[in-house]
Order: C-alpha cells, then structure tokens, then sequence
C-alpha cells in the first residue's frame, strides 16, 4: 500500500475509532502514527508506554473490530508499538515547554541520602513481610505485593490493592517499602496518605510568593522517587485540582518506569466524582482485594503477637478472641492490646477467664457463611432455598435473592466474585444486586425491617 493511500487509510480508521471508544481514551489514539500494513496487520507506533499498554490491554478487541471492518479482511489485527524515538519527541517537546520549572528542578535535585531516609520515615517499623499472617482472605494480595517489592514496575504497575479498613492494606503497602529499603537501598520509596498529598498540594498551590517555584518542589517531592506508595485513595474524592495533579504524577511516574502502589477502601468506579482518566489508570495494571480473615488467620495475628511479646497465654483465651472479632485486624489487634494490658497491670496470665472478664462477650459468636445467611434468608423471605440460589425470577424469590447478596457482602466482607460464585451468578449481577438494597434499605421499611431480623437470626446484630 502506497503512503498516500496508506495514510489515507489509517485516517479513516482513526476517525471511526474516535466515535466509538469513549473519551479518555482518546488521548491515546491522536499521538499514534501507522507505520505499515502487511498480510491483514496494521502496524502503529506511539512514544507513550502507557498509552500503548492501555490499549492493548482494554481495548484491543475494538481496535481490530474496526480494522476489520473497514479493510474488509476478518483477520486483520493492530499491532501496537512503543517507539523510543517518538518518546524522545514528546519529551523534547515538553522539555520546551517546561524549561523554567525544569531549570529550577536541577537546583533541587541533590538530596543526600539523610535527608531521604528522613522523609521516608513515614512507614512504619512494624509493617513488614515477616509481620504479616497471611491466610486465605489475604494470600493473592501478599504475593502480589512481594513480586512488586522484589522487581518494582516489572509485572503490576499500577498495584492496587483495596478492601474495607483495618484489613492490612497499609501493611502491605508500607511492607513494599521496607523491602525495598533493606534490600535495594538506591532506590527511593515515597509513603504518603492522600489526605496528606492533597493538603500538601492545596499548601503549596495557595503561596501567593514564587508560586512556580514552590509547585516545582511539590511536584519534584512526588516524582524524583523510584516507588510511590499512596494510601486511601477515596479521599481524593471531589478534590478536583488535586485529581489533576495527581494524573500528572501517575503519568510522569509511570513514563519514567517507576511503580506505583495505590490502597482504598473501594475499587476506583466507586469512588465517587473520581475523574474517568484516574479510573482508567488505576485499572490498567493488578487490582487485589483484602477481605475478613478467617477464624483460623485471626488466631495465628493474635499469637504471633503473643510470642514475640513472650507472653504466657492460655490457647482457648486466644481462640475466645478471635471468635468474638471478625471484622478486622485492627479491631482484634485492640481487643488483644487490652486483654495484655490488664494482665500486665493486675499481673495476672492471660487465661480464657481473664478474656471473658475484660471483653464482656459473653456468647462467643461462630463464623457467618454464604451459607448460613442463604438458608436464614430464604426461611425469613419464605421462598426455598433452590430457587434462592438458583435461576427462578419470581418477585418474591428475586427480592430474597437481593437481600441475602446484599447481607452476604455486609456480614461476610468478602468479594463480589466470591459471592457470584455461590449464586452462580456473574459478579456485575451481584454488584447491582447489592448496590439496590444499598440504596433502597434507607427508603423501603419492609426491606430495613427484613435486613434487621434476618441479622437477629444470625445473631450479627
């Protein structure tokens, strides 16, 4: 094919590509430029690495539809290339543009190590690998979280790791940076809250005084790192400015080969008025969930914390602990702290009966499953148990169905792909199933009243 008509060619595909991929996709098509076509493959180049992984990870199914729409051939195929010298463009070209705040960056640029390791000490000492009990609820994300330790930026980059709080999120985010500290020394590790980016940011925004030169500092202090470890992401909501700044950061991180770890409670299309581009970066590399540990991992953290503090402890008061609190780490961490320190002060052992005696739970409560919350719904909803989990679309049975996805999530903690799973349904089904009786529980009184019964039953109330 001629370069004219070659052209002529690719234009026309990258004007049907503009009308059906969505917007914040756009930004990657306009710098793609072809490079030949050969035996049904169209061959495109661009100088953004992340541009180029985005489309061939999410939307390289549309690309070749098009393709093959136009050309006529069913086999046609985009093949996608990062080019070096197209990146050396656009970087010269934003070079040019941001000379000033580069000529200030180099008189930033020599920070002694000191100084370093002094703005790293946000992490904490405790939040290690070797600290961290891993069960079922938590084995994906730990792995996950070590590969990106031992070869930043090489497999998941972004890692986003997101689940309800006090689950160990930060943990092992913070554990990604001591590795890296211990082990690979020269590269450096920025730990920061994004409330404590955000006000950072506003902070130097506001100063009326050199303003280029303080955003150039600001900016420098997040982007001169090799590792970026951002904590609650969800805060960022609704801060639209900070959004913006912080897609620079994304962005220049990234195009450096740098990685980037992000935590939240949520994944990033709940996170409210978050602006479609962060959405899609956050999503192009691994996201894992954290959900409740098991009764088995709650015992095994609370042990561990009691041999290394060398405590004399009786196992059936560590059992009474773990039963009595599931819904987080954090939480049965400070149930065992306050069972340790009335033993220290009365100088007593740390039996079942001085367990009982502190925490006041008086019936020890057994893990809720799919199962049981299923079985008790159905019961309550009066519907049968096959049709609750089954295909049946009856008001009545659908409803039931609604309802019990919606207490397996509350009461469980566990994902929705685990949920989909029992219902043998797909997670998306189980997403709206849930996110309706969310919304309608406030409003509906036989719903509110259902939800609070049924939790009676399972004695979760």
């Amino acid at each position: 094919m001629e370069n004219i008509e070659l052209k002529r060619f690719w234009e026309q595909i990258k004007e049907e590509l503009l009308q059906v991929l969505p917007e914040n996709v756009h930004p990657w098509i306009y710098p793609l430029e072809v490079s030949g076509y050969d035996k049904g493959e169209l061959t495109v180049v661009t100088g953004q690495m992340m541009g180029r992984d985005l489309l061939r990870k999410n939307y390289l199914m549309q690309l070749n539809d098009v393709l093959k729409r136009i050309s006529g051939d069913e086999n046609a195929r985009f093949v996608i290339i990062f080019d070096e010298n197209a990146a050396k463009t656009l970087k010269k070209q934003s070079e040019k543009l941001q000379k000033k705040i580069e000529d200030t960056e180099l008189k930033q640029q020599a920070i002694d190590n000191l100084s370093y390791m002094q703005s790293a000490s946000n992490l904490n000492l405790k939040y290690k690998f070797e600290n961290f009990v891993v069960g079922e609820n938590s084995k994906f994300a730990y792995a996950a979280a070590l590969a990106v330790a031992k070869q930043p930026a090489k497999k998941y980059n972004p890692l986003f790791i997101y689940g309800n709080s006090g689950l160990g999120k930060t943990h092992l985010m913070q554990a990604i940076g001591h590795y890296t500290i211990f082990n690979n020394p020269k590269l450096k590790v920025k730990y920061t809250k994004t409330e404590d980016y955000v006000n950072d940011y506003i902070s130097n925004s506001r100063k009326t005084n050199s303003n280029i030169e303080n955003m150039t500092k600001f900016n420098k202090k997040y982007t001169n790192i090799d590792i970026i470890l951002i904590d609650d992401i969800q805060f960022i909501e609704s801060k639209m400015k900070s959004m913006e700044n912080l897609q620079y950061t994304f962005d220049n991180l990234y195009n450096k080969g740098k990685q980037i770890v992000i935590t939240s409670d949520r994944v990033p299309k709940e996170i409210p008025t978050l602006t479609a581009a962060l959405c899609s970066r956050f999503e192009m590399g691994l996201m894992v969930e954290l959900t409740p540990p098991d009764i088995e991992t709650r015992y095994e953290i609370i042990k561990k914390l009691a041999d290394g503090n060398d405590l004399i402890y009786e196992d059936k008061a560590l059992m009474y602990i773990a039963k009595n609190f599931s819904n987080n780490v954090r939480e049965l961490e400070g149930a065992f702290t306050k069972v340790c320190a009335y033993a220290e002060i009365t100088e007593s052992q740390l039996t079942l009966n001085l367990a009982k005696d502190v925490l006041k739970c008086d019936e020890v409560v057994n893990d809720i499953n799919f199962d049981a919350v299923a079985r008790v719904t159905a019961e309550y909803c009066q519907v049968d148990l096959k049709d609750l989990k089954g295909a049946a679309r009856g008001q009545k049975v659908s409803m039931a169905r609604h309802i019990s996805i919606y207490l397996c999530r509350e009461i469980t903690g566990q994902s929705f792909v685990n949920i989909a799973k029992f219902y043998n349904k797909k997670h998306t089904t189980i997403m709206f199933a849930y996110e309706k009786i969310k919304k309608e529980k406030d409003t509906n009184c036989e719903i509110a009243t259902a939800l609070r019964e049924i939790k009676q039953a399972l004695k979760v109330l």
